[in-house]
């Protein structure tokens, strides 16, 4: 069983990552919006610096909007098919939260450490949907990397980390192939022979 809430352990052992596409509502309410962003906040943070912050799109249409705004700057006549994917994109999941990775510039505290602050804040929220019952998906893709997409949503020196689309799976989740243990787990320093 995929996203097994049963126990914290279990919840980590079975974690998978829903399609966004593929997400209805229920999503997630105001008051458990507020309680997935409490848990993304208790994410390792050297410094205390709180390098990331995340907003909530409330309107869909608006967000449409901006995304065909934006693909139009790099390719002005699109086809049927791209104005369908942004349409796909902007509507997918209930709801979706745009995570912000907000580094404080020549801060003490390396850039490198803050990103990496930011990506397990969403990692934290995502968790935190699941074990509320909800699936999560973390994509980027093209309108991560727009700036005029980043410019609607980021401040200078912020960055998209990504888009979290929170709903309920309509389809069971399906696991990927996971790397091998001892692939990726070695000691140091090497036995000798």
């Amino acid at each position: 069983m995929l996203n097994d809430t049963s126990s914290a352990l279990a919840l980590l052992q079975t974690r998978r990552s829903g399609r966004p596409r593929d997400m209805v509502a229920p999503g997630p309410g105001d008051a458990e919006l507020r309680e997935i962003i409490r848990i993304a906040t208790r994410t390792p943070d050297h410094g205390k610096l709180a390098p990331w912050r995340f907003v909530h799109v409330r309107d869909r249409d608006a967000f449409a909007a901006l995304l065909h705004r934006a693909f139009r700057i790099v390719n002005p006549e699109p086809t049927r098919l791209e104005l369908e994917g942004i349409e796909r994109l902007a509507r997918q999941a209930p709801m979706l939260i745009v995570a912000i990775s907000s580094p404080i510039a020549g801060h003490k505290i390396p850039e490198w450490e803050q990103l990496l602050s930011c990506g397990a804040a969403c990692m934290n929220a995502l968790l935190a949907a699941q074990a509320l019952g909800f699936a999560g998906g973390w994509i980027t893709g093209w309108a991560a990397y727009s700036e005029a997409v980043r410019k609607a949503f980021a401040r200078d020196g912020e960055r998209i980390a990504g888009f979290l689309f929170l709903g309920t799976p309509i389809l069971p989740l399906e696991d990927r192939p996971r790397p091998l243990l001892d692939a990726k787990l070695s000691a140091w320093p090497n036995e000798a022979p």
